[in-house]
């Protein structure tokens, strides 16, 4: 169990989230496509098993599935294999309220789905319950198309066989998009904590190493070259040489920054290891290897804004050339 930072340690609640895309291929594009249209598929191996999501790969042998593997229909009805209540939902689970995941063994699949049951309390879940697929108002072609399982009131009738399919569809899924999210708080450290504290005064701080006697921005607590200890405050810039940069042209989600901007690596006076930071106020085309720069604040932000040009001379490719 990690301990509680100690009392007046920084910590900051952070979020790290962006979309994924992958390429589906022929047989989880063939699942997907069919929860779209309201159909469960697995796919028989070789050995008679039917694998429900269905794989790529036989478990068993490792031989490929797509060419060898035969698609098949299963019932929209199943079994709960083993739960567990989730009490306290978590943005983008299944469902709002609490509810149980359950693993949950198809009509004529021999493998589990996992999924959300909606359930009133944990008293109405057990190992053995007959439940049925609640499908999604709007289906994409997404495991989210089986909005969630309900309890089944019908009477336990004899599972209904896997019944082979062709695996066809009209406009097939090819490609999937999931949002991916972590949300963590973040403890930086003693070093980093002088280092943000500093910021706050709007003052650019590193930390020297008393092996190599480089200047670390920002500083990490040791020297990644030497693994020493750095504990010497060295106060650097606030000005800077951009040591090489790159032009963004893909808008960002919820970033208030109008495309192209350049993102660069600068490397602040009395510093040894660049930082990255944004320029602005300059023409993104403009943007060169050893253009002069210093950080501009806004009031209430405790890190510099953007860079800026100083309008000084550029610096020679030697000053900045170690540091690329």
């Amino acid at each position: 169990m990690q301990a509680d930072p100690a009392p007046g340690s920084l910590t900051a609640p952070l979020t790290l989230s962006f979309p994924f895309t992958r390429s589906l291929g022929p047989v989880l594009g063939t699942f997907l496509t069919g929860l779209r249209e309201r159909v469960v598929l697995g796919i028989r191996t070789p050995a008679g098993r039917v694998l429900v999501p269905p794989t790529e790969y036989d478990p068993a042998t490792g031989a490929g599935l797509g060419e060898t593997g035969a698609f098949v229909e299963v019932a929209p009805t199943g079994t709960v294999t083993t739960w567990a209540w989730n009490p306290a939902p978590r943005p983008g689970q299944p469902l709002a309220h609490p509810f149980a995941w359950v693993l949950v063994r198809l009509d004529g699949a021999d493998t589990a789905l996992l999924h959300a049951l909606d359930a009133p309390g944990p008293h109405a879940v057990r190992t053995g319950q007959r439940v049925r697929i609640r499908w999604a108002a709007e289906r994409t072609g997404a495991i989210t198309d089986i909005a969630c399982f309900i309890p089944d009131p019908a009477p336990a009738a004899p599972p209904r066989p896997a019944a082979p399919h062709p695996g066809t569809f009209p406009d097939p899924v090819t490609t999937l998009t999931a949002p991916a999210r972590l949300d963590y708080t973040h403890t930086p450290g003693r070093a980093q904590s002088r280092h943000l504290t500093a910021l706050a005064r709007h003052e650019l701080t590193g930390e020297r190493c008393p092996a190599c006697a480089k200047v670390l921005v920002p500083p990490r607590g040791a020297c990644p070259t030497c693994g020493v200890a750095t504990t010497d405050v060295v106060p650097v810039g606030p000005r800077g040489t951009v040591t090489t940069f790159c032009i963004v042209n893909i808008k960002a989600k919820d970033l208030a920054i109008d495309v192209p901007y350049v993102y660069a690596h600068i490397l602040l006076d009395g510093a040894d290891l660049p930082l990255h930071g944004r320029i602005d106020g300059i023409p993104h085309d403009q943007v060169r290897m050893g253009l002069r720069v210093e950080a501009v604040w806004t009031p209430g932000t405790r890190h510099p804004a953007h860079y800026r040009p100083t309008g000084e001379p550029d610096a020679p490719y030697t000053a900045y050339e170690e540091h690329l």
